[in-house]
């Protein structure tokens, strides 16, 4: 969380009054200044809080979270953005979901996903899930309301012990957008059947200002621009398969030209888009 004490509350309200509560609830604040660690403290004190100094972007605070969870020997992690309101049976879905899976599949998922949708009821477009093409058993598990995937986001994502054992921890210079991608990507991406899966049942909103993807952010936050141009960069450098490799190569070119139409060339959205290709370029992020 960063600055949105309002939308924070809503979240851990909806978190805390699940038909299946979380054993424990962790939250990570980056630095905010709104009085959110005051309102934490008087509303919520059954809510163990991470403060850090600084805020590193969502990417930090996901890694950090997910390494104090993992150090606390949870089995099982459920991650979520600050505005994120998970619908009331959204984790009792997601674990139902878990064990169907194992049904099917003779193994426990890696990782599930909820779906996502926006304020007004319609899919948020930034949290579109990748499936995964070739499952022997899609019919299977698409009886049981599962559909196989290859990466989802960070909007109510559940997550085993296993996956982080094995594949390690988000990606933290990211600061925002598509370290979720990378990191799922990460643990599906040497599976030659599925080891995740979208839960349709498990709904949560997503309560973000718009229902909108980067390129189409206001001119206001046209900054933010730059980590989609750099961490899309990154993507190509990182994803080992030259499929994906291509595939974000053109969704960066046509992006980009989508950003630079809708904000009709203006000097400040072209400086962004050279400065994220060329850092992106020169730069790798850290493991």
């Amino acid at each position: 969380t960063y600055n949105r004490k309002e939308l924070l509350r809503e979240c851990l309200r909806a978190v805390l009054s699940q038909t299946r509560p979380p054993d424990h609830v962790l939250v990570v604040d980056n630095a905010s200044t709104d009085g959110t660690r005051e309102m934490l403290r008087e509303e919520f004190p059954q809510v163990e809080v991470l403060a850090l100094p600084e805020n590193g972007g969502g990417a930090v605070g996901f890694k950090v979270g997910l390494r104090e969870a993992y150090q606390k020997d949870a089995e099982w992690f459920w991650l979520m953005d600050d505005d994120t309101i998970p619908t009331p049976t959204a984790l009792e879905e997601l674990l139902s979901g878990r064990d169907a899976f194992l049904e099917v599949k003779a193994s426990l998922p890696l990782l599930l996903g909820s779906a996502v949708y926006w304020t007004d009821g319609t899919p948020h477009r930034m949290n579109w899930p990748v499936f995964f093409e070739g499952e022997v058993d899609f019919f299977r598990l698409a009886r049981a309301g599962l559909i196989p995937i290859k990466q989802l986001s960070f909007v109510s994502l559940l997550i085993s012990r296993e996956a982080v054992s094995v594949s390690g921890l988000p990606l933290e210079d990211f600061f925002i957008w598509f370290d979720d991608v990378e990191y799922t990507y990460r643990i599906t991406r040497r599976a030659k059947e599925a080891v995740g899966a979208l839960v349709v049942n498990s709904v949560v909103i997503h309560a973000s200002r718009a229902n909108v993807r980067p390129y189409e952010v206001g001119v206001e936050r046209m900054h933010l621009f730059y980590y989609a141009v750099r961490n899309r960069v990154w993507l190509c450098k990182l994803l080992p398969d030259l499929r994906s490799k291509v595939y974000h190569i053109g969704g960066l070119v046509f992006n980009v030209w989508l950003f630079l139409k809708r904000n009709r060339w203006r000097p400040s959205a072209l400086w962004t888009t050279f400065r994220g290709l060329c850092v992106g370029i020169v730069t790798r992020p850290r493991k």
